[in-house]
Protein backbone atom coordinates (compact mmCIF):
# COMPACT_ATOMS: atom_id res chain seq x y z
CA UNK A 1 0.00 0.00 0.00
CA UNK A 2 1.22 3.58 -0.72
CA UNK A 3 1.12 6.48 1.09
CA UNK A 4 1.61 10.41 1.22
CA UNK A 5 2.90 12.32 4.34
CA UNK A 6 2.76 16.18 4.08
CA UNK A 7 4.95 18.24 6.64
CA UNK A 8 3.76 21.43 6.96
CA UNK A 9 5.93 24.88 6.71
CA UNK A 10 5.38 25.28 10.69
CA UNK A 11 7.48 26.60 13.67
CA UNK A 12 6.56 24.65 17.53
CA UNK A 13 7.86 26.82 20.30
CA UNK A 14 7.69 24.75 23.95
CA UNK A 15 8.90 25.70 26.81
CA UNK A 16 8.34 27.69 30.43
CA UNK A 17 7.39 31.12 29.52
CA UNK A 18 7.29 30.84 26.02
CA UNK A 19 4.74 33.53 25.46
CA UNK A 20 7.43 36.43 25.62
CA UNK A 21 9.13 35.28 21.86
CA UNK A 22 5.71 36.08 20.73
CA UNK A 23 6.84 39.40 19.14
CA UNK A 24 9.96 37.42 17.71
CA UNK A 25 8.20 34.58 16.19
CA UNK A 26 5.10 37.11 14.38
CA UNK A 27 7.93 39.03 13.15
CA UNK A 28 9.02 35.77 11.98
CA UNK A 29 6.40 35.09 9.93
CA UNK A 30 5.88 38.22 8.43
CA UNK A 31 3.05 40.15 10.62
CA UNK A 32 3.46 43.54 10.59
CA UNK A 33 -0.46 44.28 11.28
CA UNK A 34 -1.70 41.58 13.98
CA UNK A 35 -5.29 41.09 15.62
CA UNK A 36 -5.55 38.94 18.49
CA UNK A 37 -8.20 36.84 18.46
CA UNK A 38 -9.43 35.35 22.01
CA UNK A 39 -12.37 35.46 24.34
CA UNK A 40 -13.41 38.39 26.36
CA UNK A 41 -12.05 36.13 29.69
CA UNK A 42 -8.37 35.36 28.11
CA UNK A 43 -8.39 38.74 27.07
CA UNK A 44 -8.94 40.44 30.89
CA UNK A 45 -6.88 38.20 32.25
CA UNK A 46 -3.20 38.63 33.44
CA UNK A 47 -1.66 36.37 30.25
CA UNK A 48 -3.49 38.45 28.06
CA UNK A 49 -2.52 41.87 29.38
CA UNK A 50 0.61 40.38 28.91
CA UNK A 51 0.13 39.64 25.72
CA UNK A 52 -1.17 42.35 24.38
CA UNK A 53 2.07 44.37 25.84
CA UNK A 54 3.99 41.95 24.47
CA UNK A 55 2.50 42.35 20.86
CA UNK A 56 3.11 46.08 21.34
CA UNK A 57 2.65 48.35 18.33
CA UNK A 58 2.20 45.29 15.93
CA UNK A 59 -1.32 44.72 17.66
CA UNK A 60 -3.83 46.76 15.85
CA UNK A 61 -7.47 44.84 16.32
CA UNK A 62 -8.88 42.82 19.14
CA UNK A 63 -11.20 40.08 18.88
CA UNK A 64 -12.63 38.71 21.66
CA UNK A 65 -16.08 37.95 20.75
CA UNK A 66 -14.80 33.56 20.77
CA UNK A 67 -17.68 31.30 21.91
CA UNK A 68 -18.13 27.54 21.89
CA UNK A 69 -18.57 25.84 18.82
CA UNK A 70 -17.52 28.89 16.57
CA UNK A 71 -20.71 30.29 15.49
CA UNK A 72 -20.99 31.63 12.15
CA UNK A 73 -21.98 35.20 13.04
CA UNK A 74 -18.62 35.64 15.36
CA UNK A 75 -16.73 34.37 12.17
CA UNK A 76 -18.48 37.10 10.37
CA UNK A 77 -17.64 39.90 12.76
CA UNK A 78 -14.44 38.99 13.21
CA UNK A 79 -13.89 38.42 9.55
CA UNK A 80 -15.06 42.40 8.99
CA UNK A 81 -12.79 43.20 11.47
CA UNK A 82 -9.91 41.68 10.22
CA UNK A 83 -10.63 43.24 6.79
CA UNK A 84 -10.98 47.09 7.94
CA UNK A 85 -8.09 47.04 10.02
CA UNK A 86 -6.15 45.59 6.80
CA UNK A 87 -4.35 42.76 9.06
CA UNK A 88 -1.67 40.42 7.22
CA UNK A 89 -1.11 37.98 10.61
CA UNK A 90 -3.58 36.51 13.58
CA UNK A 91 -2.70 35.59 16.98
CA UNK A 92 -5.31 33.19 18.61
CA UNK A 93 -4.89 32.86 22.22
CA UNK A 94 -7.30 30.11 23.68
CA UNK A 95 -8.94 26.93 23.71
CA UNK A 96 -10.09 25.20 20.30
CA UNK A 97 -12.50 27.95 19.73
CA UNK A 98 -10.02 30.34 19.25
CA UNK A 99 -7.63 28.59 16.76
CA UNK A 100 -10.51 27.72 14.76
CA UNK A 101 -11.97 31.14 14.63
CA UNK A 102 -8.62 32.31 13.91
CA UNK A 103 -8.40 29.78 10.85
CA UNK A 104 -11.76 30.82 9.35
CA UNK A 105 -10.33 34.22 9.14
CA UNK A 106 -7.46 33.17 7.19
CA UNK A 107 -9.41 31.07 5.02
CA UNK A 108 -12.27 33.45 4.21
CA UNK A 109 -9.64 36.01 3.58
CA UNK A 110 -7.70 33.70 1.06
CA UNK A 111 -11.36 32.95 -0.68
CA UNK A 112 -12.12 36.73 -1.21
CA UNK A 113 -8.49 37.63 -2.26
CA UNK A 114 -8.91 35.61 -4.88
CA UNK A 115 -6.11 33.12 -3.74
CA UNK A 116 -6.81 30.33 -2.03
CA UNK A 117 -4.26 27.87 -1.02
CA UNK A 118 -4.23 24.91 -3.19
CA UNK A 119 -1.06 22.96 -2.20
CA UNK A 120 1.36 22.95 0.28
CA UNK A 121 3.66 24.90 -1.76
CA UNK A 122 1.96 27.82 -1.64
CA UNK A 123 1.65 30.34 1.35
CA UNK A 124 -0.94 31.33 4.06
CA UNK A 125 -2.25 35.23 2.52
CA UNK A 126 -2.59 35.94 6.46
CA UNK A 127 -0.33 34.24 8.78
CA UNK A 128 -1.70 32.76 11.89
CA UNK A 129 0.54 32.20 15.17
CA UNK A 130 -1.54 30.05 17.71
CA UNK A 131 -1.11 30.05 21.69
CA UNK A 132 -3.25 27.39 23.08
CA UNK A 133 -4.36 27.20 26.74
CA UNK A 134 -5.89 24.14 26.13
CA UNK A 135 -5.39 20.70 24.83
CA UNK A 136 -7.59 20.79 21.93
CA UNK A 137 -4.79 20.05 19.01
CA UNK A 138 -6.32 23.24 17.02
CA UNK A 139 -3.51 25.32 16.87
CA UNK A 140 -1.60 22.72 14.48
CA UNK A 141 -4.00 21.45 11.84
CA UNK A 142 -5.13 23.32 8.34
CA UNK A 143 -8.87 22.43 9.31
CA UNK A 144 -11.63 24.58 11.43
CA UNK A 145 -14.89 23.63 12.49
CA UNK A 146 -17.65 26.33 12.69
CA UNK A 147 -21.80 26.01 13.79
CA UNK A 148 -24.92 27.62 12.15
CA UNK A 149 -26.66 28.37 15.43
CA UNK A 150 -29.96 28.39 13.41
CA UNK A 151 -29.71 25.17 11.69
CA UNK A 152 -28.00 23.96 14.81
CA UNK A 153 -25.34 21.92 12.58
CA UNK A 154 -21.50 22.09 12.94
CA UNK A 155 -19.35 21.95 9.36
CA UNK A 156 -15.67 22.41 8.46
CA UNK A 157 -13.86 23.55 6.21
CA UNK A 158 -9.99 24.28 5.42
CA UNK A 159 -6.88 23.92 3.11
CA UNK A 160 -3.16 23.14 2.80
CA UNK A 161 -2.66 26.79 4.09
CA UNK A 162 -4.54 27.33 6.72
CA UNK A 163 -2.49 25.40 9.34
CA UNK A 164 -0.98 28.27 11.77
CA UNK A 165 2.76 28.91 10.58
CA UNK A 166 3.64 29.02 14.07
CA UNK A 167 2.08 27.84 17.70
CA UNK A 168 3.57 29.03 21.13
CA UNK A 169 3.19 26.42 24.17
CA UNK A 170 3.58 27.63 27.58
CA UNK A 171 2.67 25.06 30.20
CA UNK A 172 2.94 28.22 32.86
CA UNK A 173 0.03 29.68 30.84
CA UNK A 174 -2.30 26.42 30.84
CA UNK A 175 -2.00 26.94 35.15
CA UNK A 176 -5.04 29.35 34.95
CA UNK A 177 -7.14 26.47 32.42
CA UNK A 178 -9.76 24.89 34.87
CA UNK A 179 -9.67 21.55 35.90
CA UNK A 180 -12.86 20.78 34.27
CA UNK A 181 -11.96 21.78 30.89
CA UNK A 182 -8.34 20.67 31.48
CA UNK A 183 -9.84 16.68 31.76
CA UNK A 184 -12.68 17.54 28.82
CA UNK A 185 -9.47 18.81 26.35
CA UNK A 186 -7.37 15.99 27.44
CA UNK A 187 -10.12 13.46 26.92
CA UNK A 188 -10.21 15.29 23.15
CA UNK A 189 -5.80 15.04 22.65
CA UNK A 190 -6.80 11.38 23.59
CA UNK A 191 -9.46 10.82 21.03
CA UNK A 192 -7.37 12.18 18.14
CA UNK A 193 -4.62 9.91 19.81
CA UNK A 194 -6.91 7.21 19.26
CA UNK A 195 -8.49 7.93 16.24
CA UNK A 196 -5.59 8.79 14.08
CA UNK A 197 -4.22 5.49 15.72
CA UNK A 198 -6.53 3.25 13.51
CA UNK A 199 -7.36 5.72 10.60
CA UNK A 200 -7.51 4.38 7.22
CA UNK A 201 -5.94 7.16 5.70
CA UNK A 202 -3.03 7.29 8.28
CA UNK A 203 0.69 7.58 7.49
CA UNK A 204 3.50 5.64 9.28
CA UNK A 205 4.74 8.80 11.55
CA UNK A 206 0.91 9.78 11.77
CA UNK A 207 0.33 6.21 13.07
CA UNK A 208 3.55 6.09 15.87
CA UNK A 209 2.90 9.94 16.97
CA UNK A 210 -1.09 8.88 17.66
CA UNK A 211 0.32 6.28 19.36
CA UNK A 212 2.51 8.78 21.68
CA UNK A 213 -0.25 10.86 22.00
CA UNK A 214 -2.47 7.80 23.74
CA UNK A 215 0.23 7.05 26.02
CA UNK A 216 1.40 10.30 26.91
CA UNK A 217 -2.48 11.17 27.97
CA UNK A 218 -2.97 8.54 29.73
CA UNK A 219 -0.04 8.82 32.45
CA UNK A 220 -0.37 12.91 32.68
CA UNK A 221 -4.30 13.94 32.60
CA UNK A 222 -4.96 11.95 35.63
CA UNK A 223 -2.09 14.08 37.12
CA UNK A 224 -3.37 17.03 35.92
CA UNK A 225 -6.88 16.37 37.94
CA UNK A 226 -5.18 15.39 41.15
CA UNK A 227 -2.93 18.64 41.30
CA UNK A 228 -4.03 21.35 38.84
CA UNK A 229 -0.74 23.58 39.96
CA UNK A 230 1.26 20.96 39.61
CA UNK A 231 3.50 23.10 36.57
CA UNK A 232 5.30 19.44 35.41
CA UNK A 233 1.99 17.79 34.93
CA UNK A 234 0.57 20.46 33.16
CA UNK A 235 3.78 20.56 31.18
CA UNK A 236 3.59 16.69 30.28
CA UNK A 237 0.08 17.14 29.19
CA UNK A 238 0.86 20.06 26.88
CA UNK A 239 3.52 18.02 25.36
CA UNK A 240 1.07 15.02 24.68
CA UNK A 241 -1.38 18.03 23.53
CA UNK A 242 1.19 18.69 20.86
CA UNK A 243 1.62 15.05 19.17
CA UNK A 244 -2.49 15.14 19.32
CA UNK A 245 -2.18 17.81 16.94
CA UNK A 246 0.68 16.48 14.72
CA UNK A 247 -0.92 12.97 14.08
CA UNK A 248 -4.40 14.84 12.77
CA UNK A 249 -2.05 16.67 10.34
CA UNK A 250 -1.61 13.05 8.19
CA UNK A 251 -4.54 11.04 9.10
CA UNK A 252 -8.69 11.16 8.70
CA UNK A 253 -10.83 11.35 11.71
CA UNK A 254 -13.62 8.49 11.50
CA UNK A 255 -17.36 8.17 13.21
CA UNK A 256 -16.53 9.22 16.98
CA UNK A 257 -14.91 12.81 15.85
CA UNK A 258 -17.93 13.20 13.34
CA UNK A 259 -20.74 12.26 16.06
CA UNK A 260 -18.75 14.45 18.53
CA UNK A 261 -19.06 17.40 15.85
CA UNK A 262 -22.63 16.65 14.99
CA UNK A 263 -23.93 16.27 18.93
CA UNK A 264 -21.71 19.43 19.88
CA UNK A 265 -23.13 21.89 16.83
CA UNK A 266 -27.22 20.26 18.04
CA UNK A 267 -26.92 20.80 21.36
CA UNK A 268 -24.01 23.01 22.14
CA UNK A 269 -21.90 20.85 24.58
CA UNK A 270 -18.64 20.94 24.80
CA UNK A 271 -16.48 19.35 22.09
CA UNK A 272 -13.96 17.65 24.33
CA UNK A 273 -16.69 16.11 27.07
CA UNK A 274 -18.79 14.93 23.94
CA UNK A 275 -15.57 13.34 22.93
CA UNK A 276 -14.80 11.78 26.00
CA UNK A 277 -18.63 10.54 26.01
CA UNK A 278 -19.01 8.45 22.80
CA UNK A 279 -14.87 7.89 22.53
CA UNK A 280 -15.27 4.01 24.40
CA UNK A 281 -18.40 3.20 22.85
CA UNK A 282 -17.23 3.67 19.03
CA UNK A 283 -13.85 2.12 19.93
CA UNK A 284 -15.76 -1.19 21.08
CA UNK A 285 -17.91 -0.18 18.05
CA UNK A 286 -15.33 -0.71 15.62
CA UNK A 287 -13.07 -3.35 17.31
CA UNK A 288 -13.99 -6.01 15.25
CA UNK A 289 -13.17 -4.24 11.94
CA UNK A 290 -9.74 -3.17 13.23
CA UNK A 291 -8.59 -5.76 15.80
CA UNK A 292 -4.83 -5.19 15.78
CA UNK A 293 -5.34 -1.51 15.44
CA UNK A 294 -7.09 -1.79 18.76
CA UNK A 295 -4.92 -4.32 20.56
CA UNK A 296 -1.79 -1.43 19.92
CA UNK A 297 -4.07 1.15 21.34
CA UNK A 298 -4.78 -1.09 24.14
CA UNK A 299 -1.11 -1.46 24.48
CA UNK A 300 -0.17 2.15 24.58
CA UNK A 301 -3.15 2.86 27.11
CA UNK A 302 -1.88 0.32 29.60
CA UNK A 303 1.82 2.01 29.29
CA UNK A 304 0.96 5.42 30.17
CA UNK A 305 -1.92 4.88 32.50
CA UNK A 306 -1.79 3.96 36.08
CA UNK A 307 -2.94 -0.24 36.90
CA UNK A 308 -6.47 1.83 38.01
CA UNK A 309 -6.56 2.88 34.33
CA UNK A 310 -4.70 0.57 32.21
CA UNK A 311 -5.92 -2.46 30.29
CA UNK A 312 -4.38 -3.65 26.83
CA UNK A 313 -6.98 -6.35 26.31
CA UNK A 314 -10.06 -4.17 26.35
CA UNK A 315 -9.12 -0.34 25.06
CA UNK A 316 -12.31 0.52 24.96
CA UNK A 317 -13.11 -0.42 29.00
CA UNK A 318 -9.75 1.04 29.65
CA UNK A 319 -10.83 4.56 27.93
CA UNK A 320 -14.03 4.40 30.03
CA UNK A 321 -11.95 4.45 33.54
CA UNK A 322 -9.84 6.96 32.56
CA UNK A 323 -13.03 8.79 31.49
CA UNK A 324 -14.56 8.38 34.99
CA UNK A 325 -10.87 8.75 36.79
CA UNK A 326 -10.52 12.45 35.25
CA UNK A 327 -14.39 13.20 36.49
CA UNK A 328 -16.31 13.52 33.61
CA UNK A 329 -19.93 11.96 33.37
CA UNK A 330 -20.31 9.00 30.83
CA UNK A 331 -23.94 9.28 29.62
CA UNK A 332 -25.30 11.75 26.73
CA UNK A 333 -28.59 12.10 29.05
CA UNK A 334 -26.20 13.79 31.73
CA UNK A 335 -24.93 16.50 30.02
CA UNK A 336 -28.53 17.58 28.32
CA UNK A 337 -28.70 15.74 25.00
CA UNK A 338 -32.42 14.38 24.53
CA UNK A 339 -33.54 11.93 22.33
CA UNK A 340 -34.92 14.20 19.80
CA UNK A 341 -31.20 15.51 19.14
CA UNK A 342 -30.23 12.08 18.79
CA UNK A 343 -32.74 11.73 15.94
CA UNK A 344 -31.19 15.06 14.65
CA UNK A 345 -28.10 13.56 14.57
CA UNK A 346 -28.65 10.26 13.07
CA UNK A 347 -30.40 11.94 10.01
CA UNK A 348 -27.56 14.42 9.55
CA UNK A 349 -25.01 11.86 9.98
CA UNK A 350 -25.01 10.50 6.54
CA UNK A 351 -23.71 14.02 4.73
CA UNK A 352 -20.75 13.86 7.18
CA UNK A 353 -17.42 13.66 5.98
CA UNK A 354 -15.62 12.12 8.87
CA UNK A 355 -18.08 9.20 9.90
CA UNK A 356 -17.92 8.23 5.59
CA UNK A 357 -14.25 7.56 6.63
CA UNK A 358 -14.11 5.45 9.48
CA UNK A 359 -13.12 2.00 8.82
CA UNK A 360 -16.31 0.46 9.75
CA UNK A 361 -18.99 1.40 7.60
CA UNK A 362 -21.92 3.68 9.61
CA UNK A 363 -25.35 3.35 8.66
CA UNK A 364 -27.96 5.89 9.87
CA UNK A 365 -29.43 2.87 12.56
CA UNK A 366 -25.37 1.97 13.55
CA UNK A 367 -25.57 5.98 14.01
CA UNK A 368 -28.54 5.35 16.27
CA UNK A 369 -27.58 2.78 18.34
CA UNK A 370 -23.93 4.12 19.05
CA UNK A 371 -25.75 6.98 20.64
CA UNK A 372 -28.42 5.06 22.19
CA UNK A 373 -25.70 3.11 24.06
CA UNK A 374 -24.03 6.38 25.40
CA UNK A 375 -27.52 7.89 26.32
Amino acid sequence: MGWTHTGYAQRITFGLDAIDGVDDVVKEAGGRRVMLVTTTGRRQSAAGERLVDLLGRRLVAVFDGVRPHVPTTAVQDALRQAESSDVDAIVSFGGGSCADLGKAVCFFTEQRAGRPGASYLDRPVVAHVAIPTTYSGAELTPFFGMTDEAAHRKSGAGGPTIAPVAAIYDPVVTLSTPAKVAAETGMNALAHGIECAYSPTRTPEAEAIALATVRRVAAALPRVIDQPDNLAARTAMLEAAVLGGRCLQNASMGAHHGLAQLVGGRTGVAHGLVNAILLAHVLRWNADAIPDDVQRIGEALAAGASTAAGDAGDAADAVDRLRGRVGLPGRLSEVGVDEDDIEAVVRMSSGNANIARNPRPVSPEDVRSLLESAF
